[in-house]
């Protein structure tokens, strides 16, 4: 495999032109061939250095155009997912809010118990693998930015090569923890970048049913997985509402997935660990202040700004009225695959028990 040189720099009409910095040649796939081009002892230091270089490039281009910007950030950010996914042992893939952060904790505390480590450091692709090397490099994504990088955009070929394990929840829910992210604790920028409303007044019900932001926005990203499941070399599959119902279980299944199996103490304490009252209290306490953002409050005194909400399954049928939920799970079952079993496929499943 050949990289051409990464070079930023203005055109003669002004333009910085980043397509030709580091890309991959036509019919790469990531992690077939690219290991061998990074040094593990370095990656930690190395995506630091990536993430402050994307700040600094941003801020430098600040006379270009807002459409235009937004195109080199998510292709900036997309080039730091393929770095890593191309480094990484292991992918966990999911729409936000899907409960992902409760796996990172309780995977995190395995690995903690496991090899000594502090409970302060929450799992975030080779931290703690450079702390321990039996512990794997594990890519956490939701998918998001990689296809700006890659051009792959209709296909999820970028990840058939790796051991993925996908988590879904119920759409409705999601996009009800969504609106509380976006809400309370998404950055303006973020926003921007992914095509949020920026009018803060947006009332749940519109942002739950705006196909740029809520049900349309995570039924694509599920359907898009769907589409694909039967060309990965290695695929989990987790429901959010399965892990609900037995964490210690789900959590058991993923570990002996990506190859680092648990006894049965090893899983309770984690349970423990990462249960919704004890997550809001390390939250409160600012326990994981050393993985940024991601597990602090944006306002203590208000419990909707947590990371951790509810964590409750059907929880969206409390925030609407009747005519509301059918509209909700109309759009579900109208444009969801079955596949997972949401929408009208959990409803021909009750209908089939009764």
């Amino acid at each position: 495999m050949t990289w051409q040189t990464v070079s930023f720099g203005l055109s003669k009409t002004g333009l910085v032109d980043l397509r030709r910095a580091v890309r991959p040649q036509r019919g790469y796939r990531a992690g077939s061939d690219c290991r061998h081009h990074f040094a593990l002892g370095n990656a930690g230091m190395e995506i630091a250095f990536r993430t402050t270089l994307r700040h600094i490039i941003m801020h430098l281009l600040f006379f270009l155009p807002d459409a235009r910007k937004v195109r080199i950030e998510r292709w900036l950010r997309g080039h730091e997912d393929f770095r890593k996914l191309s480094l990484a042992e292991s992918v966990i893939v999911s729409f936000g809010k899907s409960g992902r952060t409760w796996l990172r904790v309780m995977m995190s505390r395995f690995y903690q118990v496991r090899h000594g480590l502090s409970e302060r450091h929450l799992i975030a692709f080779d931290n703690l693998h450079r702390k321990n090397k039996a512990i794997p490099l594990i890519f956490f994504t939701h998918d998001n930015y990689l296809k700006d990088f890659t051009d792959h955009n209709q296909t999820k070929e970028d990840y058939y090569q790796k051991k993925v394990v996908l988590m879904v929840r119920d759409p409705a829910d999601v996009a009800v923890s969504q609106y509380f992210q976006w809400k309370f604790r998404m950055t303006e920028r973020k926003k921007i970048i992914n095509k949020y409303p920026l009018d803060p007044n947006v009332t749940l019900f519109d942002f739950v049913m705006n196909p740029e932001s809520g049900l349309g926005k995570i039924i694509d990203f599920m359907n898009g997985w769907a589409r694909e499941l039967g060309r990965f070399r290695s695929l989990l599959i987790v429901r959010y509402e399965d892990m609900r119902a037995d964490p210690g279980a789900a959590l058991g299944r993923i570990l002996e997935f990506i190859g680092t199996p648990a006894t049965p103490e090893e899983l309770a304490e984690a349970v423990r660990f990462a249960s919704v009252e004890n997550m809001r209290a390390l939250e409160t306490k600012r326990v994981f202040w050393l993985a940024g953002r991601r597990m602090l409050a944006g306002d203590r005194n208000n419990p909707n700004s947590f990371k951790v909400r509810r964590a409750k399954v059907g929880g969206y049928r409390d925030d609407f009225t009747p005519e509301q939920q059918e509209a909700i799970d109309r759009e579900i079952a109208t444009h969801l695959a079955p596949v997972f079993g949401y929408g009208a496929a959990a409803t021909k499943t009750a209908a089939t028990a009764t």
